[in-house]
């Protein structure tokens, strides 16, 4: 039996490509749960099983002068065979092979599969822990249902691509790769380790400028805010930890082909690289690239930044449907008025949200702002809420 048993262990590691010691250990803990079920007792019961697949039962028992109870006491005289330096009142381990053939096979070969199972789940989720947080390659399998989630393929786990992580208007295909940020991983529900993905996080565009840019990969250029509308635009802030380092160009790349790279990964999103600066007046007044601010005062009382601006660029400063400001000021924290020359009394815009800058940026922004739109031109004035959680990168 132990042979066939030995066999079957090492079928198993060969199968499920699982450290031995842990099946060895799943299989130990199976076999006596077995026992104790088939038994009702075996508390005294220690079971080990060997790299090798030779199982030991261990039985505790009380060294006494004469055994009266084999199950539970052993004579002085035979622990002494086992520790010459037993004594009477210790508990020792006697090696007890005969228990093992009381353990019910059919209830051993259940408790063991699914023991196995568990130590299978485990050690796939202990194995992709490290890359959440971190971008992988999937295949997408199937649609659960018109406009729903997508399943895909990550290698031994799945990839779960809910609706709302989905970017607008992305039309994916069945054997399609797709790269996808890993913000959550979940076991159970009977479909053992799932990943949950998303296409929309602002995370996955610090992880495309990773791959993209090797100043940022070294850590010579540092993403400092990101603040995202998935498949529209998002700007990014950027600083160099290095002196002579352009942290712009760095992320444009010659003629564009770095950020060229992101674009089309992330299906034609527009991007806006910005340099952002310690003093949070340069820092609104970057945000608002490319437009040149002519003044920006920052009110602490309400955390808001008053921004002027030249009447021509009003339009293009608060971007169509509000986009850009709104965009600038989840980028820097700051509630944001924006108003043209000689009018600081802004009235309350609630549906273009916006963000301004200080002080013009003397970088350009990577991706020029559209024109501004006829809706756009007749705002006289924008004031934007920030919204600091989607902005500061942890």
């Amino acid at each position: 039996m132990l042979t066939e048993f030995q066999t079957a262990i090492a079928q198993l590691i060969h199968e499920k490509g699982l450290p031995q010691e842990r099946v060895m250990e799943a299989i130990a803990n199976a076999l006596l749960a077995a026992y104790r079920k088939g038994s009702g007792g075996g508390e005294n019961i220690r079971v080990e099983v060997e790299p090798n697949g030779k199982v030991h039962v261990w039985e505790s028992r009380r060294v006494v002068a004469q055994a009266q109870d084999p199950a539970t006491e052993v004579s002085l005289a035979e622990a002494q065979q086992l520790d010459p330096h037993a004594a009477l009142g210790q508990q020792i381990e006697v090696d007890s092979p005969q228990i093992f053939n009381k353990i019910p096979t059919q209830t051993a070969k259940q408790i063991i599969l699914q023991r196995i199972r568990e130590a299978e789940l485990e050690h796939l989720f202990e194995s992709y822990k490290d890359l959440k947080d971190d971008l992988v390659v999937g295949v997408v399998l199937r649609q659960e249902r018109p406009g729903g989630s997508y399943l895909l393929d990550l290698g031994k786990i799945e990839g779960v691509l809910d609706e709302k992580e989905q970017i607008p208007n992305e039309r994916l295909r069945p054997s399609q790769r797709l790269r996808v940020y890993i913000y959550e991983l979940k076991r159970g529900g009977g479909r053992g380790v799932q990943a949950l993905v998303s296409r929309t996080h602002r995370n996955i565009i610090k992880r495309l400028f990773e791959l993209e840019v090797p100043e940022i990969f070294e850590g010579r250029v540092e993403i400092k805010a990101i603040a995202r509308e998935p498949g529209s635009r998002s700007k990014v802030a950027v600083w160099a930890r290095e002196d002579g380092i352009d942290p712009i160009g760095a992320c444009v790349g010659v003629r564009g082909a770095r950020i060229n790279n992101v674009i089309n990964e992330l299906n034609g999103e527009k991007i806006d690289i910005i340099v952002w600066n310690p003093d949070p007046a340069q820092f609104v007044a970057n945000a608002l690239s490319p437009v040149k601010p002519l003044h920006v005062e920052l009110r602490e009382s309400d955390h808001t930044a008053l921004v002027t601006v030249p009447e021509k660029q009003l339009s293009l400063a608060i971007g169509k449907e509000g986009q850009n400001a709104r965009l600038a000021a989840k980028l820097t924290g700051w509630r944001v008025d924006v108003a043209r020359p000689g009018d600081r009394s802004p009235e309350p815009n609630a549906e273009a949200p916006a963000e301004a800058d200080a002080e013009p940026s003397a970088e350009p922004s990577a991706e020029p702002s559209a024109e501004p739109s006829a809706e756009a031109e007749t705002h006289a004035e924008a004031r934007v809420e920030a919204a600091p959680a989607d902005g500061a990168m942890a």
